[in-house]
């Protein structure tokens, strides 16, 4: 069994309160987890606005099909947000 995980850091310049910053995270995450077998949550820097920090797990038994999903994933929300990507981590274990 092979566990892959994800962390992406993003910049949203354009979230002005933790209200906006909310908004953008959950229809990140409402939509990746509804499109995808996935687990993901926003992870760190929730306090401040235009930081955000979100974790992706998956879970497979092929390390290729674990990571082509990440893949996807990272693609999907690079497609569906504004936001900009500063930081990707892919970790396996």
């Amino acid at each position: 069994m092979i566990v892959s995980t994800l962390r992406i850091k993003l910049y949203a310049p354009m979230c002005h309160s933790l209200k906006d910053k909310r908004m953008i995270v959950k229809s990140i995450v409402q939509r990746a987890r509804n499109k995808f077998n996935i687990s993901i949550a926003e992870i760190e820097e929730q306090d401040l606005y235009q930081t955000i920090v979100i974790g992706v797990a998956c879970l497979s038994t092929a390390r290729t099909q674990a990571n082509a999903v990440l893949n996807e994933v990272m693609k999907f929300i690079e497609a569906n947000t504004e936001a900009e990507i500063t930081d990707i981590i892919f970790e396996d274990r």
